[in-house]
């Protein structure tokens, strides 16, 4: 095909269909980039509130407005809270997470085989409602404990794993002016801020807020029609 041709077919497509091909893709950028965007979760960190292969919707605009495609931001107007679970940019190797905000800016926290104290004062835990663990495999279920952990009256699911070896204990620790303390809710497989430290408020991407879709790794992909659209 001649340069001529080329250039002919070129303007027939851009004419029939690429004009509005561009115009999308010149709006769903900046708006993933700033706005609202899904986040892949390949792994069990989370459990049970989030399991493997699901894809969560992040809220850009939870705690303010950054430039497309940048950190920088354009206007702030509220921060973490705890128990928030959040997307954010690991200080280890820059992969994009998810996990919880447990320790806000100047907050004591420790934990003591796996039972967390913020500010001297100890988390309370109480059982969790057997609903809350039926999208795990009845195998991990009979091997993990599962609580209701309660901080400041902010209440989530958390699990351990006792037959793996994992660090339940440490601190305490001082969190830093603008970082937070991150968390998984497996806390026996999670790494977390036990590990890579304190993360800093502009890594923090936006806010989780529900699942969109989820798929069993384990069946062939199946979905998980339960799961889809439901709030975390």
């Amino acid at each position: 095909m001649n340069a001529k041709k080329m250039q002919k077919t070129f303007w027939r497509f851009w004419k029939s269909w690429g004009r509005e091909l561009a115009i999308v893709i010149g709006i769903m950028i900046p708006f993933r980039s700033s706005i609202a965007d899904w986040n892949h979760v390949p792994t069990g960190s989370m459990k049970p509130t989030i399991l493997e292969c699901e894809r969560v919707f992040v809220n850009k605009l939870a705690y303010d407005l950054k430039i497309p495609l940048t950190t920088w931001h354009l206007a702030k107007w509220g921060s973490p809270g705890r128990g928030d679970i959040v997307v954010f940019n690991s200080p280890a190797n820059g992969l994009r997470l998810v996990k919880r905000v447990v320790g806000l800016s100047g907050d004591v926290v420790e934990m003591r085989n796996n039972r967390l104290i913020v500010n001297g004062n100890p988390a309370e835990y109480s059982s969790l409602d057997e609903n809350s663990v039926m999208g795990l495999p009845p195998a991990e279920r009979a091997g993990s404990t599962f609580a209701t952990e309660s901080i400041d009256g902010v209440k989530h699911a958390v699990m351990t794993i006792p037959a793996v070896p994992a660090r339940r204990s440490f601190g305490p620790v001082t969190v830093p002016q603008n970082q937070y303390l991150m968390l998984g809710d497996n806390r026996d497989n999670s790494a977390d801020s036990r590990f890579f430290g304190f993360v800093d408020r502009n890594a923090i991407v936006g806010k989780v807020s529900f699942v969109i879709a989820s798929f069993d790794r384990d069946h062939f992909y199946l979905p998980r029609f339960s799961r889809w659209f439901t709030r975390i």
